[in-house]
C-alpha cells in the first residue's frame, strides 16, 4: 500500500505526465508474464465448430427427409376418379357424351407420375415408400377405362321396331270394331238428315257384330219412325232370340203385335222370368191381360208393380178396374181411393176416379 501511495504522490507533483526521471529508483520494472498456448479458446472454437457443423448437418438432413410427405399426390390420384365418377354418361345413350370422358381420363394420370420420378434420385430410404404408393394411380386409370364399355351398351336400347310391327298388325278391325265404326258412321249420316243411308249403316254394323245393342236399338227406332214396323218387328225378334234378357226390347215388341193384333203377350211372358222386380214391366203386362179381360192376371202383376212405386196412382187405378171387374167391390175402392190420394193422376183420370167411387159407394 505505501508503494502505491508513493506512486501517487509522484504522479500528483508531475501534474499526472508520466515519464522515466521520475520513476522512483525504489520501484522495479514488473516484466509482464509471458503467455503461453490458448487451449481455452482453441477448445472453444472447436467447440463452435462441431456444434454448427452438426446443425447444417441436420438441417441438411432434415431438408433431404422433407420430401417424405411429398408422396402425397394421393389427393391428386383420388382427384382423378373423382372426375371419373360424373363422367359415366351411359345413362344418356346419346354417341355425343363418348368423347368427353377420353380427355378427362388421361389428363389427370401423367401429374402423378411425373411428381413421383422427381424424388427418385433421393436416398433409397426414401424410395421405398414411393414404390409402394406408385401403383395407386395406375389402379385409378386401369379402372377408369371401363367407363367407355356402358356407353356402347346403350345403344341397343333404341329397338322401338317391334312397336311399328305391332302397329301394323292392330290395323286389322275386329267384328266389334266394324260395329262400332259402323254406328259412328250412322250417326254422322242422321246428323245430315241422311236416314237412309245411316239405316244402310246400322245394318251393316248389325252383320259385323250382331250384339251391338246401341245400333240395334238404333236401327229399331229409325224403322218405326219410318213407317216400316215389319222391318223393326224383325229385328226386335233376332235380338231377343240373342239375348231373352232384354225387357225393353220385348216390351217394345209386344207393344208393335198388340197395335198389329199379335201374340204381344206371349213375348212378354216368355221374357218375364227376366224381369224380376221391374215394375214398369209388370204393369205394361198387366195392362195387356187387362185388355184380353184376363183380369185376376193383371191384378196379379199389377200388385207386383205397386210394390216398387207404391205411389203410381195410375197403377192403382188399373187394380181397381181389374178387382171391380172380378166384383172385388171393396178391394176395388180403396185401390180406387189411394189412387185418388197419390196426386199424380191427371185432371182427366181423376175424375174417372171419382166416378168409379160414387159407382161402388151405391
Amino acid at each position: 500500500m505505501s508503494l502505491i501511495n508513493k506512486m501517487l504522490q509522484d504522479l500528483d507533483a508531475r501534474g499526472g505526465q508520466p515519464g522515466p526521471a521520475a520513476v522512483s529508483p525504489e520501484i522495479k520494472t514488473v516484466l509482464p508474464p509471458e503467455r503461453g498456448f490458448p487451449w481455452l479458446r482453441v477448445a472453444l472454437l472447436g467447440a463452435l465448430v462441431v456444434v454448427l457443423g452438426g446443425s447444417g448437418y441436420a438441417a441438411w438432413r432434415f431438408k433431404q427427409t422433407a420430401p417424405e410427405p411429398v408422396p402425397t399426390p394421393a389427393p391428386a390420384l383420388v382427384a382423378a376418379p373423382l372426375v371419373q365418377v360424373p363422367a359415366p354418361a351411359p345413362v344418356a345413350p346419346a354417341p355425343e357424351p363418348e368423347p368427353e370422358p377420353v380427355p378427362v381420363v388421361p389428363a389427370p394420370a401423367p401429374e402423378p407420375i411425373a411428381v413421383v420420378e422427381k424424388p427418385a434420385p433421393a436416398p433409397k430410404k426414401v424410395d421405398k415408400p414411393v414404390k409402394k404408393e406408385a401403383p395407386a394411380p395406375r389402379r385409378a386409370v386401369v379402372k377408369a377405362e371401363p367407363v367407355k364399355a356402358p356407353a356402347k351398351a346403350a345403344a341397343p336400347v333404341r329397338t322401338p321396331a317391334p312397336a311399328k310391327a305391332s302397329a301394323s298388325a292392330g290395323r286389322v278391325e275386329t267384328p266389334v270394331q266394324r260395329a262400332e265404326n259402323g254406328y259412328n258412321r250412322a250417326l254422322a249420316s242422321l246428323e245430315d238428315g241422311r236416314m237412309t243411308e245411316a239405316i244402310g249403316h246400322l245394318q251393316g254394323a248389325l252383320r259385323a257384330d250382331p250384339r251391338h245393342e246401341a245400333s240395334r236399338q238404333t236401327l229399331v227406332s229409325l224403322l218405326i219412325e219410318a213407317k216400316r214396323p215389319d222391318e223393326a218387328m224383325k229385328q226386335l225378334q233376332a235380338a231377343l232370340a240373342l239375348d231373352p234378357r232384354q225387357p225393353s226390347l220385348a216390351m217394345l215388341l209386344a207393344r208393335l203385335q198388340i197395335e198389329r193384333g199379335g201374340p204381344g203377350i206371349e213375348t212378354l211372358l216368355r221374357t218375364l222370368p227376366h224381369a224380376a222386380g221391374n215394375g214398369e214391366y209388370h204393369a205394361f203386362l198387366a195392362g195387356a191381360l187387362q185388355r184380353e179381360q184376363r183380369h185376376r192376371e193383371a191384378a196379379d202383376h199389377y200388385t207386383a208393380a205397386l210394390r216398387t212405386s207404391p205411389h203410381n196412382g195410375v197403377w192403382w187405378m188399373g187394380l181397381g178396374m181389374s178387382l171391380q171387374a172380378e166384383k172385388r167391390n171393396a178391394e176395388a175402392a180403396d185401390a180406387y181411393q189411394k189412387a185418388r190420394a197419390s196426386g199424380t193422376l191427371s185432371a182427366e183420370l181423376q175424375g174417372f176416379v171419382e166416378r168409379k167411387l160414387k159407382q161402388l159407394a151405391k
